[in-house]
């Protein structure tokens, strides 16, 4: 039997689900018959290192002497609290001891440390029935606790999703990353090699493949291949990853090739493929595709153009078999629902779409082909997979990765997923754009959505149109009305720093963002500070944005991220701690009424944005009657119709009776016979159930053809408007 590939995504990406990219690798390598086995390091290594045994090894690796700090020396001394609870507190993380949460939240039971003392209003925030939540949050504070600690005395580089994420970012020169490989391996590196031997002799892999997705698991990779080449060098080894797709597209440094024998580039199924021919002396080296190798001491790069790339219909259904799923840990890190959905729960990913359907955004890495090149996947083929992997995992939550979910497409999956009955729950990232009508959240809710994020970014109508966005503020508003109205959580990522942004738009972007938290229509947020990237429309034309670069020198190892100055804008760091402060109070729901400038420890100008901006925004008109093309659903169930002749002044009148039954009680409609007659007819044809949906055209015409007059006067009245809250929409 052919030796099959090892497939890796090393420490650290998240506790609480695998990282889908080696997932999706072996559902490729899958059809086409070639064995794999994959493995999330980063969950094992977290399990070795937070048990009994672990934490034993841990405290005795530290002097108890030297000059730690004062929250270093507390946990230090209340090191045999830690060791005798720590199994308990991974079992119950882990979903499988829920009446834990009883103990943990007596707040006698857990040491606590640095991390509680953040800790305020827990009853506010949980309330009476959130024990489990509650439980999982000091739970989480006290594994952080640990990793201070860690950081402290032990291992400098550690974080549960960003290792050694320092040596990976804006890393122009492998030198730092280089010379930090060479020191001796720190007690976590002894952890994740000693895992790796044994992987190693379980599988005897032909190949090792190594996703890097993030600068957090940098360090981690090449510790990993560095391992490998001092005992396996006749095992290939290959990077891949969302770092070197974005980071190493100009890699020269010959020394990296020390450590891997391949890094590849961008979609990983035919790199891979045409990897796996190279070692079995099936094809040349210079058929290989997206591939860096070292070619007689020099980083030489080769792409196969008549080597194609498959199809996103022909790459078959991630596989999520070989990843511990039972073990992954569930942690709530921000008391906010929305914000946890990150580190809470075990979460199927998946995407809806390669790349990005607007491809405008002048922060973004358009130029590239993981975004630019976008393709979609039928919503047949989403839940044929969707299905397909609740059977390997079963778990019902999707978390659709997307760069930006396509509106359209969404409209399709959820209109699949309830023609086929599934119980799923899913969210994924979108653009706020006028797409998303109140109509379509009420059916992305009725499929199972939960939550959405998207980009307000800067929350300024001058800077969005900047951005290339495609939004407007008062539109974003008006689309998270409609999410939170369905029942739809709402996050948004936000931006300050870009070029040229002053000061004012900074103060008037915070106000925006206070009103839209105020008016109940955002329930999370996070404000990222903009970065100038290599491939974005302000990397490749910085003179446009009014920004200059520092240098226009190119690294031999990785070059994404630009220095530059911003001669025209604010001075954008002075507002980090105000923005993030204001920000975590709004998402608890207080400080409303604070004044912005309170925020800040320096003078800021006062807000030009009305204080009722977003109320008007949301209060206006929605549109009128919908395009004639639009399409027609029924998600309700057919109603019981009664005649009757209601008397009125002498005069008698045929009505009909509609009385429907949904999940919450029994509602009824009256009209005219003629109409209701017609209606209950109609609702038949415009059942979710039936694969075409009829347009509102062709329900004007028959509502014609039946003789009847005034269209309009009757869909647009009160019994039909009724019916638009119990499941009748126009999509």
């Amino acid at each position: 039997m052919t030796a099959p590939v090892l497939l890796i995504t090393p420490p650290f990406t998240q506790l609480n689900t695998p990282y889908p990219a080696t997932a999706y690798l072996k559902g490729f390598l899958n059809t086409r018959k070639i064995p794999s086995v994959q493995a999330d390091l980063g969950i094992e290594v977290t399990l070795a290192l937070f048990c009994k045994k672990g934490l034993t090894g841990l405290f005795a690796q530290i002097d108890k002497t030297a000059g730690w700090s004062e929250n270093a020396q507390r946990i230090l001394a209340l090191q045999e609290y830690y060791m005798n609870t720590i199994d308990a507190v991974i079992h119950f993380l882990q979903g499988k001891d829920p009446t834990l949460a009883h103990l943990i939240c007596k707040r006698d039971f857990l040491p606590e440390a640095g991390r509680f003392a953040q800790l305020e209003g827990l009853d506010l925030v949980f309330g009476s029935m959130g024990m489990q939540d509650k439980a999982k949050h000091l739970a989480t504070m006290y594994l952080e606790d640990l990793s201070d600690l860690i950081q402290e005395c032990v291992d400098s580089h550690f974080g549960f999703s960003r290792y050694a994420e320092r040596l990976g970012r804006s890393a122009n020169s492998f030198d730092e990353l280089y010379n930090a490989l060479r020191q001796p391996y720190s007690y976590v590196d002894s952890l994740l090699t000693d895992i790796l031997n044994d992987r190693m002799a379980d599988v005897q892999p032909r190949m090792v493949a190594l996703s890097v997705p993030f600068p957090g698991n940098l360090f981690a990779a090449f510790r990993c291949a560095q391992w490998l080449k001092q005992h396996y060098p006749h095992v290939k080894v290959v990077m891949g990853g969302g770092f070197p797709n974005t980071e190493l597209r100009s890699l020269s440094d010959p020394r990296v090739f020390e450590f891997f024998d391949f890094v590849t580039l961008d979609d990983g199924e035919t790199p891979i493929e045409q990897l796996l021919q190279y070692i079995d002396g099936n094809c040349t080296v210079e058929e290989l595709k997206r591939s860096f190798t070292l070619i007689d001491g020099k980083v030489v790069f080769f792409d196969n153009p008549s080597c194609k790339d498959y199809r996103q219909g022909q790459v078959g259904t991630p596989d999520y078999s070989d990843f511990l799923l039972d073990k992954y840990i569930s942690a709530i890190e921000v008391t906010n629902p929305m914000h946890s959905l990150w580190s809470d729960g075990r979460w199927n990913k998946l995407t809806m779409a390669h790349g990005c359907y607007w491809g405008k955004c002048t922060f973004c890495d358009v130029s590239l082909p993981y975004i630019k090149n976008y393709e979609p996947i039928s919503a047949q083929i989403l839940c044929d997979r969707m299905e397909e992997i609740i059977k390997q995992t079963g778990q019902t939550g999707f978390h659709f990765v997307d760069e930006a979910a396509p509106p359209a497409l969404m409209r399709e999956l959820a209109l699949e997923i309830i023609r086929r009955g599934m119980v799923v729950n899913w969210w994924t990232n979108i653009r706020f754009e006028k797409s998303f009508t109140r109509d379509l959240c009420f059916l992305l809710k009725a499929s199972g959505c939960i939550a959405v994020s998207g980009g307000l970014e800067v929350a300024s109508d001058r800077l969005l149109a900047l951005i290339q966005k495609g939004i407007t503020v008062a539109q974003v508003a008006r689309v998270n009305k409609y999410f939170t109205e369905a029942g739809i959580m709402v996050h948004a990522y936000l931006m300050y720093g870009f070029p040229t942004q002053t000061a004012q738009e900074t103060i008037d972007s915070l106000e925006m963002v206070r009103q839209m938290f105020g008016s109940g229509v955002l329930q999370s947020a996070y404000w990222h500070r903009f970065a100038m990237t290599a491939h974005s429309p302000v990397g490749l034309q910085p003179e446009k944005y009014m920004v200059v670069k520092d240098s226009d020198i190119v690294g031999t190892f990785a070059n994404n991220d630009i220095e530059f100055t911003d001669p025209t804008g604010a001075e954008h760091d002075s507002f980090d701690f105000g923005l993030k402060k204001s920000l975590l109070n709004y998402m608890h729901g207080a400080c409303f009424d604070y004044p912005l400038h309170k925020w800040f420890d320096f003078k800021v100008p006062k807000t030009s944005i009305p204080p009722d901006f977003i109320f008007k925004a949301l209060e206006e008109a929605e549109p009128g009657i919908a395009k004639l093309t639009s399409k027609v659903v029924w998600l309700g169930k057919q109603p019981a119709v009664e005649l009757f002749i209601k008397n009125k002044k002498g005069e008698q009148y045929e009505k009909a009776s509609l009385t429907f039954v949904n999940k919450q009680g029994v509602y009824n409609i009256t009209v005219d016979k003629p109409q209701g007659l017609w209606l209950a007819a109609m609702l038949q044809q415009l059942s979710i159930h039936n694969a075409k949906p009829l347009t509102l055209q062709q329900v004007k015409d028959d509502y014609e053809a039946a003789g009847m007059e005034d269209f309009e006067l009757f869909w647009d009245n009160k019994p039909v408007n009724t019916l638009y809250k119990q499941g009748l929409l126009v999509l």
